[in-house]
């Protein structure tokens, strides 16, 4: 199935310049058209269509007699690939690959824009989700390496980031970053999406949005610096190039930043380089080619493991300082680098058809070599001493996704179609090597380092592995007046390969259908009801601690909410209950060697209520609200005291807010305030719920002048300086959160 999937695609990409429906390049109206819009065919069509296609057209739509919708009086395009304008998005592709209003779409979707992300000033990707309902980002706290976050309640960093539509995948320790400066939007879609995206985790995904070529010219330089001394200089140059008229339209954009220095922890930098070139071509009105390419280079050292008592609770002694390194700094280190290159392809048919491709290769090389606690030394914490062991892992990943889609509008009667044609293509490989062996305790109380060599015995893990997905997919978005129906169903075939360097090689194959099903309702005054019914199935690539091929995970969910965008307001409000099932759950063997290891043991459950607020509600103020509250639990494993409990790590209860405010007219203006307040309930250390991790409140805050083409910023995260505990995965594995951190920035543009 793979190699006919694949000839398929071949054939469409060597047939393509044949194509019967290709059109003349001299559109009439072409110059007004944004070049990067690659996702809003029918906006595209109507800004370039001659007046004979524009009559033809109004004909077809007063013979259907077809009641207008939403879409339609809408004044102001938003590009669904594009920035969003102050906070509130009005479309996305994220829920149904098409460009569709997010009032439309029958299921929960946040985006989070570029103007908020300049507002907040992340210091890394997770960092932009702190305030969106459902996700808890950061899981890890101070913990620089990765991006980490949990959609309702369920670990979803590893198979639930996506790129640009294609997926991020990553096991083991081979993980992607992702960098907030070259990002237009990020979008988060709640619920099973596999039945468009493939495997996925079955409590949604998270969609970054890259920046990419604009109509009109841009040149932007920004600087920083925090008060742990790391600092950054960051550039964003774009536009059109001048071209011949006869070979269409060119447009560039490259965007970069240098940052170095240190964090909160001691012996621990943030050093982190990437360059993102992009390159678009329109030969004419009706086709756009989007090449986007970067590289990046990231070194810092790994997170410290630390006791629940001397963290949470206070040892004999007290507690451990945020600011100590428990590894040994001649040792430790992480070392990432990256390449990335794809393309965005769209060819407008005809009036009613639309074919896309996204493709994208994607190569990273990770190294990690720690000494890492594993708890007291005899258990005993009056010793103050970290029993550590010696870790090292060295990871080469590679991707490749092709994603291909027709889309295609037509009517039947009086029911107005959508549909679309979907054959996805990925292949993942990772080279994986894993060794653990002793190491020399470190006093907690007065840390002497001493130097010490890298792991170098005999691997635990060595292997390859590597995993082929084929998917075809089918979605019809059927409107009736009000209604809209979105039917979905894709069937996956996974091919999953251990070439295993130490023992046996295995291989196994799957096949799974998913499916979807949404209705949802749009009345005059802004209220929209919805109710949905999906399923997924994620092909799990990795090992079990018994060195086995993972089972693939499958999961399913029921939602129902409500969607109100009031008439006349610039904002819009969610709430949604959902029960959500996760099946074959990938959770940690406390017996493997070493620690931590997968196995899969049972079914989670995640029952609750989210609700979202965001609006522009007056020039130059914009808020946001989040409230996420489950019912979180263990329903299946094979150890009946677990039945009922709660996860480990997992809070059950998330409240934010934040607004920002810049005045408009008087002395003060260009100035502005922002703040933002962030509740995170409490979690548990150990499977039984016997070690709980107190909540926590923090703040956030801003200062930001612009004055011509300058603006200064003055961001704060947790502005009262708390010492909390983020995560406990264990009760040897403790994670403080992130400490004050003051970040002043510059920036010009011209």
């Amino acid at each position: 199935m793979l190699r006919i999937a694949a000839s398929a695609t071949a054939s469409v990409l060597v047939l393509w310049p044949q194509a019967p429906f290709a059109q003349s390049s001299s559109q009439p109206g072409a110059q007004s058209l944004p070049p990067v819009v690659v996702g809003a065919p029918e906006a595209r069509r109507r800004a370039a269509s001659p007046e004979r296609r524009q009559a033809r057209r109004a004909t077809q739509t007063a013979q259907s007699n077809k009641p207008p919708t939403q879409r339609e009086s809408t004044t102001v395009v938003e590009n669904p690939r594009g920035a969003v304008q102050g906070y509130v998005a009005g479309r996305s592709m994220a829920g149904t690959k098409t460009n569709t209003p997010i009032m439309e779409t029958p299921q929960s979707l946040s985006v989070i824009g570029s103007e908020q992300i300049r507002d907040q000033k992340p210091g890394k990707f997770d960092e932009i989700l702190r305030y969106t309902p459902g996700v808890l980002a950061g899981t890890f706290g101070a913990d620089n390496r990765n991006d980490w976050f949990l959609i309702r309640g369920f670990k979803s960093e590893d198979v639930g980031l996506f790129l640009d539509g294609l997926q991020l995948f990553y096991t083991s320790y081979a993980s992607w970053k992702l960098q907030p400066f070259n990002l237009a939007r990020v979008e988060v879609l709640r619920g099973p999406s596999a039945v468009l995206y493939g495997g996925s985790s079955p409590s949604g995904i998270v969609n970054a949005v890259s920046k990419t070529p604009p109509a009109e010219p841009i040149r932007y330089l920004e600087t920083g610096v925090n008060n742990f001394g790391n600092a950054y200089l960051g550039f964003d140059f774009g536009g059109p190039v001048a071209t011949a008229p006869e070979n269409g339209k060119l447009f560039y954009r490259v965007v970069g930043q240098i940052q170095n220095g240190g964090t909160q922890v001691d012996f621990t930098p943030n050093n982190n380089y990437f360059i993102a070139p992009s390159l678009t071509w329109k030969p004419d009105a009706d086709t756009t080619f989007t090449v986007l390419a970067s590289a990046s280079k990231y070194e810092t050292r790994s997170l410290n493991f630390l006791p629940y008592v001397g963290t949470v609770t206070a040892a004999p002694w007290g507690r451990i300082p945020t600011s100590l390194f428990a590894s040994d700094p001649s040792v430790d280190t992480f070392k990432r680098e990256q390449e990335m290159l794809g393309y965005q392809f769209e060819r407008n048919l005809s009036d009613d058809v639309t074919f896309r491709q996204n493709a994208r290769f994607a190569h990273v090389d990770v190294t990690l070599s720690t000494l890492y606690g594993l708890g007291y030394v005899n258990g005993d914490p009056a010793t103050a001493s970290l029993a550590r062991g010696n870790f090292l892992t060295h990871g080469i990943a590679n991707q490749g996704n092709l994603d291909s889609q027709l889309e295609y509008r037509f009517n039947t009667g009086i029911l107005r179609h959508t549909a679309l044609f979907g054959l996805d293509l990925k292949h993942y490989s990772i080279g994986d090597w894993q060794g653990f062996g002793a190491a020399t305790p470190l006093n907690l109380l007065n840390p002497v380092y001493t130097p010490t060599a890298r792991f170098n015995g005999t691997p635990y893990q060595d292997a390859t592995l590597t995993q082929k997905q084929a998917g075809i997919y089918l979605q019809d978005q059927i409107k009736l007046g009000r209604f809209t129906l979105v039917l979905s169903g894709r069937n996956d075939w996974v091919a999953t390969t251990n070439d295993n360097h130490i023992g046996l090689g295995q291989s196994r194959e799957d096949s799974q259908f998913s499916g979807r099903a949404g209705l949802i309702y749009n009345f005059d005054f802004g209220l929209a009801p919805y109710i949905s019914y999906a399923t997924s199935y994620n092909p799990v690539i990795g090992l079990n601690s018994a060195q086995q091929l993972l089972l693939p995970e499958t999961g399913k969910q029921t939602e129902i909410g409500l969607k109100f965008q009031p008439n006349g307001f610039n904002g819009h409000f969610g709430i949604a209950l959902f029960d959500l099932k996760r099946q074959n759950v990938l959770t940690t063997d406390p017996n493997s060697v070493p620690p931590n290891q997968q196995m899969q043991n049972g079914e989670w459950t995640s029952r609750g209520i989210e609700l979202e607020a965001v609006a522009n509600p007056m020039p130059g103020l914009k808020l946001i609200g989040a409230f996420t509250s489950y019912d979180l639990f263990v329903s299946k494993d094979l150890d009946p005291a677990l039945i009922g409990k709660v996860p480990t790590a997992t809070p059950r209860t998330l409240t934010s807010g934040w607004v920002d405010y810049t005045f408009q007219s008087g002395p003060l203006t260009g100035f502005g305030l922002g703040g933002g307040v962030r509740y995170i309930g409490g979690s548990f250390a150990d499977n039984l719920n016997t070690k709980p991790v107190p909540s926590v409140v923090l703040g956030d805050a801003a200062i930001h002048y612009e004055w011509q083409n300058w603006r200064a910023a003055l961001n704060v995260i947790n502005v009262a300086d708390t010492i909390y505990v983020a995560n406990c995965s264990s009760a040897n594995a403790c994670f403080y959160g992130d400490r004050r951190r003051a970040t002043a920035s510059l920036s010009y543009k011209w």
